[in-house]
C-alpha cells in the first residue's frame, strides 16, 4: 500500500528455492524489482492529474476522493482471493497477470470517455494491484533458500517507495505538456513493457503452486484473533493519510498555494520516499524492544502531528513534515509486520494469513478515509480538511488496547507456547 512492509515466514508466500543458476536468479530478481517500481508508479500517477480530470469532467474534490478510494477498495478486498489463486495456480502467473491488468487498466484509464468509466477502470487497476502484491512477494522469495531471502525481498519491497515517489514527481511534471490522458497511459505502457520482460526472464517453473491439501482446512486461527483485527482497524487512518497526502498534495500545492508542478511534485515525493529509511530503522528497533504498542503510538503520534501542521507551514517546513511523516509510516509498517511473529496464539504457518487479513482491512478502511478527505476538501476546504485527516489518523489508534504485549526475539527453533511450531526470525522490509 502505500508504505508496504513484508515479514518473511514459512507458509504459502515462501516456497522452496528453485535451483536456478546464480545469473538466472539475479535476472529474475532484478526484473521483479523493476516491475515492483512500475507497479508503484501507477498507484500515484492519478494524484497530480486530479485538477485536469476535474476540469474535463466537471467534478470536484469529493469525486476525486471517490476516484482514489475505489482503487484502494479493490486492492484491499481482493488480497485474500489473490493469495488463494496463488496457492492454486502458482505465484508467477498470478503476480504477472496482476501487473499486466494494472498496466492495461492504467492505459484504458487515460482514455476514459466519462468520469464513471474512469472510476470503474481505476477499480480494475486496483484489482490488478491486489493480484500482484503478495504473489509477487512469494515469487521473489521462492528464488532463494531459507536464510537468504531477507535482502532480495527487502530490495523488492523498497522499490515501492522509489516507484511511488517517481510517480508523484514525474506525473506532476508531465500533466502540463502531455495532459492527464497520456500521463496515465504512459505509466501503464511502461509497466506492460516491464511485465513482458518478467515473462521472458523468469522461468515458468518458478513459484509453482504447492501441493493441494488432502483435507479441507479448518477456519484459520488468524481470522479469529482479535489482535489482528485490531491492528487492521487501528491503522486505517494512517493508510488513508498515506494515500491522501501522496495524491492530494500536488493539486493542493499547485491550485491552493501557487507552486509550480515540479515543486509540488517534489514536496509530494517527500511524503513518500523517506519510508525507505523508516522501514529498516523501525524493523531494527522493534526486533530489539518488546514494547511494540508504545512504538506504534510514537510513530502514529508523529504522523498525526505532521498531517495536522500541513496547512500552517510554508514550502521548506513542508518538506521536513513530509520526511517526518513518511519516516513514521515506514516505521509503523515495519513494526506491524514483525509483530505477528511474536503474537501469542498465532501458529507460524498462519502468519501470512494474518498479514493478509490486516492488510485487507487497512486498505479498505483507508479507502474510506481517503474518500472522506475529498469530501472534507469540497465542503470545508483544505485548511480544515488536513486537521480532520489528522484526527482520522489518531482516533483509531485507541484500538491498540486489544493488541497484547509481545515478547522479544526467541532463539531459532524456539517453540510457541501453543506448540504451533518454530518461531521464525523474520526480516522486515519497507
Amino acid at each position: 500500500m502505500s508504505g508496504e512492509v513484508v515479514s518473511l515466514a514459512e507458509g504459502p508466500a515462501t516456497l522452496p528455492a528453485t535451483g536456478l543458476s546464480a545469473a538466472s536468479t539475479r535476472r529474475a530478481t532484478t526484473i521483479m524489482i523493476a516491475v515492483r517500481a512500475g507497479y508503484a508508479y501507477n498507484w500515484y500517477t492519478i494524484g497530480p492529474a486530479l485538477p485536469a480530470i476535474g476540469a474535463q469532467f466537471s467534478v470536484g474534490p469529493a469525486a476525486w476522493g471517490l476516484l482514489l478510494a475505489i482503487f484502494l477498495v479493490a486492492a484491499g478486498l481482493l488480497q485474500v482471493p489473490a493469495g488463494m489463486l496463488s496457492q492454486r495456480f502458482g505465484s508467477r502467473p498470478v503476480a504477472l497477470a496482476g501487473a499486466a491488468l494494472l498496466g492495461v487498466a492504467s492505459i484504458a484509464s487515460g482514455f476514459a470517455p466519462t468520469f464513471a468509466s474512469l472510476v470503474a477502470l481505476r477499480g480494475l487497476a486496483g484489482a490488478g494491484a491486489a493480484l500482484f502484491f503478495s504473489p509477487a512477494i512469494g515469487l521473489v522469495g521462492s528464488l532463494y533458500p531459507e536464510g537468504k531471502r531477507g535482502l532480495p525481498v527487502g530490495m523488492f519491497s523498497s522499490a515501492f517507495s522509489g516507484g511511488a515517489a517517481a510517480g508523484v514527481l514525474l506525473s506532476a511534471i508531465a500533466v502540463g505538456p502531455l495532459g492527464w490522458h497520456w500521463t496515465l497511459a504512459l505509466g501503464g505502457v511502461g509497466l506492460l513493457v516491464l511485465t513482458l520482460g518478467a515473462v521472458l526472464l523468469i522461468p515458468h517453473g518458478v513459484g509453482a503452486a504447492p501441493p493441494a491439501p488432502v483435507a479441507r482446512p479448518r477456519l484459520p486461527v488468524a481470522l479469529r484473533l482479535p489482535a489482528l483485527w485490531a491492528i487492521g482497524f487501528a491503522f486505517i487512518g494512517i493508510e488513508g493519510a498515506t494515500f491522501a497526502t501522496g495524491q492530494f498534495l500536488v493539486p493542493y500545492g499547485t491550485v491552493e498555494l501557487g507552486w509550480s508542478a515540479a515543486v509540488a511534485g517534489g514536496v509530494g515525493m517527500a511524503f513518500v520516499l523517506p519510508s525507505i529509511i523508516g522501514g529498516p530503522i523501525g524493523g531494527y528497533v522493534t526486533e530489539r524492544r518488546s514494547d511494540r504498542r508504545t512504538q506504534f503510538l510514537v510513530a502514529g503520534g508523529i504522523a498525526t502531528i505532521t498531517v495536522a501542521l500541513i496547512p500552517w507551514v510554508g514550502l521548506v517546513p513542508m518538506v521536513f513534515l513530509g520526511i517526518a511523516f513518511s519516516f513514521a509510516y515506514g516505521a509503523t509498517y515495519a513494526i506491524m509486520y514483525v509483530l505477528p511473529n511474536y503474537l501469542p496464539g498465532l501458529p507460524t504457518g498462519e502468519i501470512p494469513i494474518g498479514i493478509g487479513l490486516f492488510n485487507s482491512v487497512q486498505l479498505a478502511g483507508g479507502a474510506i478515509v481517503a474518500w472522506a478527505f475529498g469530501l472534507w476538501v469540497a465542503s470545508v476546504g483544505y485548511a480544515l480538511a488536513w486537521p480532520l485527516l489528522a484526527v482520522a489518523v489518531v482516533v483509531p489508534l485507541a484500538l491498540l488496547v486489544y493488541v497484547p504485549r509481545t515478547g522479544g526475539g526467541r532463539p531459532a527453533g524456539a517453540r510457541r507456547p501453543d506448540g504451533a511450531g518454530d518461531v521464525p526470525r523474520s526480516e522486515p522490509v519497507p
